[in-house]
């Protein structure tokens, strides 16, 4: 070989070799970005409450827990309500969802046929104020929607007053023009759930749930102006509830217009 040749061949094998042990200690785009978005700055809470994001999960669904892991950093953020909705439609695939509840199910079809303009249901589907959705596993782009359904809520003139009352109740005052539909809901929550699933897609797996409804009362409907409700103390014990959130929804799949964490 020309020796020319033959210095040529060198140099490029060294500068290949330089470009291997770059690549082996850079970090791929997915560590870059990490496993989870960035922490934002927190969300102002609106006069109507924190914005509130409903994850339809499965503990049959696969690709799930990453969703429910992506719940629990949201609800660390006092201006964001997560709650948990296990479905039941993946019960077929071996493992029967223990937290999962038919009326759930039922919501995520009514968001799905009024809000999506009749999209397909899916798991995990995180759902910002009844009418934006996405991956549930998304953290950035979940964050992006949680912000612009904030800048809505601040701007909506509902207020969402909840006080303590002497016997341990509550005492919830509304004020807004909410318009015609508009329904407050009562939901018992259980603060965290761990599962350990014994078969299907997540078997063997142990899965953590934040927020799961375990219970959900109509408390009546809502029309222009103010409106006043006082709830006893034994609405609020519920069996295995640690914690109840208010909810006021334009009907049966519509958007979420107030809320509060109670």
């Amino acid at each position: 070989m020309d020796p020319s040749m033959k210095l040529l061949w060198i140099t490029a094998a060294a500068v290949l070799t330089t470009l291997a042990i770059s690549a082996l200690h850079a970090p791929s785009q997915g560590s870059a970005l990490g496993n989870s978005a960035p922490s934002p700055a927190r969300l102002a809470i609106s006069q109507s409450g924190p914005v509130v994001a409903e994850l339809f999960t499965s503990q049959g669904c696969s690709s799930c827990p990453p969703a429910d892991a992506v719940a629990a950093r949201l609800a660390r953020d006092p201006a964001i309500l997560v709650i948990s909705r296990p479905v039941t439609y993946w019960d077929r695939l071996g493992w029967k969802d223990s937290l999962g509840r038919e009326e759930n199910t039922r919501l995520q079809r009514q968001y799905g046929d009024r809000a999506f303009a009749g999209a397909n249901i899916y798991t995990p589907q995180l759902v910002i104020d009844g009418s934006a959705q996405g991956v549930g596993s998304q953290e950035a782009h979940a964050r992006k929607q949680i912000a612009r359904a904030g800048a809505i809520r601040a701007r909506s003139g509902v207020t969402v007053r909840v006080a303590r009352t002497a016997d341990g109740g509550r005492s919830i005052v509304l004020q807004g023009r909410p318009g015609t539909g508009t329904e407050v809901m009562l939901i018992a929550l259980s603060s965290r759930e761990t599962v350990n699933i014994g078969r299907g897609e997540n078997g063997g797996r142990s899965v953590s749930y934040t927020n799961v409804v375990l219970d959900e009362i109509s408390l009546g409907s809502w029309s222009d102006g103010g409106r006043a409700i006082v709830l006893r103390p034994d609405q609020l014990d519920t069996r295995g509830a640690d914690r109840h959130a208010l909810v006021i929804r334009r009907g049966a799949g519509g958007a979420i217009i107030g809320s509060a964490l109670i």
